[in-house]
């Protein structure tokens, strides 16, 4: 995510051929001055890109794009590639996908997955893309004050291609949905900022948030070390640049490795701040588990009726990229091919979910959602369940954890082969006469017993690094018990002791 853009500042790479008017004719000094800091500018966001970019990854095209290149008057100059599936349904969800720098919308269809579950699940998806004309490293303008504002720019061009699917396409206004890795990120962050009238909900994955920098330096320090303000200030910052919007706020899932050193993991925390504020919740998760094959911790903000406005997504032992599963089943998806798309989680497929585009849609057509789900018996390596029976159904879909994982064909099931100290979050779904599911339950999590703790003795600093707290407002707090470990900083030192499995409680001394 290289943040200097030099548009207006390098006549080459403005999109207006316009020059800017001329300064005052310099002393001699002052010239040489202003020439010398001009080129070390240059340089010195070069030699950035090549740090954090790499060499330059083999170009694919195994996913079919469509170019369309009459969607609006397109003041961002950006460039706009459909992807439509083979079945697409009337009406169908529309998910829009922003590249990270040195990509294009190619190399992210190819890899992110996304076009894979666009198939499993018939939506349409749209990938924006940017290019050198507008900043010399691919990325999208994410700070830029003329092409983060309503009506201008780069996001002005995504609102009319927004618009140009739902009229070309017969895309569904009301399901419209938006994501995007690095500066893609934090313009999905723009997006949602600025147009919450056009997107229901988005899906920041290596991100930062809104408002965070208005120039190149303050872009640099937001991506690293980051930029730690209270909840109510970066929600002001939010209102402050759309002061008319007074409806409901996007969902908003987060996504970031815990080993990013080009955007820094704070930049989640800061994300979640600013969200939960938005849609006035507390920072703290109101359900936390674990999900994928690499045990995420996923965290949930709920609102007042139970649906979820804001998650994050922790993902272990990756650095700064997409996570992708490559592979056919349920949960797999994306490709490795190329640099900034590591191998871990499907993310494409937990955001998909999150977005109501696959199976536990909320809104599909079908029976009702089963109500009373509740844990009746928990084991070190079993949960019971039980449910309220839905009038109609033939029989029942039990989900672990966003995946289904068996049938059953009364209000009952019993989850076996769990680990000890394990959480898990389960959701239930009635079946029809014809196998259909209906709508999908409201989450219950459960924990198994069993676990021999674990003790972890780091700074807060490590301690937030390694997912076992949170920071906020300065301060850092204990996963699961969110107890209050003091400043974050490396100075601060704690014991924590993890039991059951990721519920950290302040251990000094006591460990054992």
């Amino acid at each position: 995510m290289q943040p200097s853009s030099f548009r207006g500042t390098v006549a080459p790479l403005s999109r207006t051929s316009s020059a800017p008017p001329a300064d005052p004719p310099p002393r001699p000094a002052g010239g040489v001055w202003r020439g010398l800091l001009s080129r070390l500018v240059t340089v010195v966001a070069l030699a950035l890109a090549a740090a954090l970019v790499g060499p330059a990854p083999t170009a694919q095209a195994a996913v079919g794009l469509t170019k369309v290149t009459d969607f609006g008057a397109n003041p961002g100059q950006l460039n706009m590639y459909v992807y439509r599936p083979t079945s697409l349904p009337a009406n169908p969800a529309v998910v829009f996908a922003l590249h990270g720098c040195s990509q294009n919308a190619q190399m992210y269809a190819d890899n992110s997955g996304l076009p894979e579950l666009a198939d499993r699940h018939g939506f349409l998806v749209v990938f924006a893309e940017t290019t050198f004309s507008n900043h010399m490293n691919k990325c999208f303008n994410w700070y830029q004050t003329t092409d983060i504002r309503r009506g201008q720019g780069e996001a002005a061009s995504i609102r009319q291609m927004a618009a140009h699917a739902v009229s070309a396409y017969g895309a569904d206004a009301g399901r419209t949905y938006v994501t995007g890795l690095s500066a893609g990120g934090a313009m999905t962050s723009v997006m949602l900022a600025m147009y919450p009238d056009v997107f229901q909900a988005g899906a920041v994955v290596a991100g930062l948030p809104y408002g965070c920098a208005s120039d190149v330096t303050a872009a640099l320090k937001c991506m690293a070390p980051g930029v730690n303000l209270t909840p109510d200030q970066w929600a002001k910052r939010v209102r402050d640049a759309n002061p008319s919007w007074s409806g409901p706020w996007p969902r908003v899932a987060i996504w970031h490795g815990d080993n990013d050193p080009t955007v820094v993991p704070l930049n989640a925390d800061e994300l979640r701040d600013q969200w939960t504020a938005l849609h006035g919740l507390s920072q703290k998760p109101t359900r936390t588990s674990v999900i994928g094959p690499n045990s995420t911790r996923h965290e949930e903000y709920a609102a007042a009726d139970d649906s979820v406005a804001v998650e994050v997504n922790r993902v272990p032992n990756i650095g700064h990229a997409t996570p992708v599963d490559p592979g056919s089943g349920p949960q797999q998806c994306g490709s490795t091919g190329t640099v900034n798309f590591q191998a871990s989680i499907c993310s494409s497929h937990w955001i998909a979910q999150f977005f109501g585009l696959d199976d536990s849609d909320p809104g599909r057509e079908g029976l009702p959602a089963p109500t009373g789900l509740a844990p009746t018996g928990i084991t070190d390596t079993t949960v019971d369940l039980s449910w309220d029976a839905v009038e109609g159904a033939e029989g029942y879909t039990v989900h672990r954890d966003g995946a289904p994982i068996g049938t059953a064909d009364s209000t009952s099931y019993t989850d076996t082969g769990l680990a000890p100290g394990s959480s898990h979050t389960y959701a239930v779904a009635a079946r029809d006469a014809d196998g259909k599911p209906g709508r999908l339950s409201s989450t219950v999590t459960a924990r198994t017993t069993g676990a021999t703790a674990t003790c972890w003795t780091a700074t807060n600093y490590a301690h937030v690094q390694a997912g076992r707290a949170t920071t906020s407002g300065g301060y850092t707090y204990a996963k699961g018990s969110q107890q209050n470990m003091g400043l974050y900083n490396m100075f601060v030192s704690h014991t924590l002791k993890e039991s059951p499995a990721g519920h950290f409680t302040i251990a000094d001394g006591t460990c054992n």
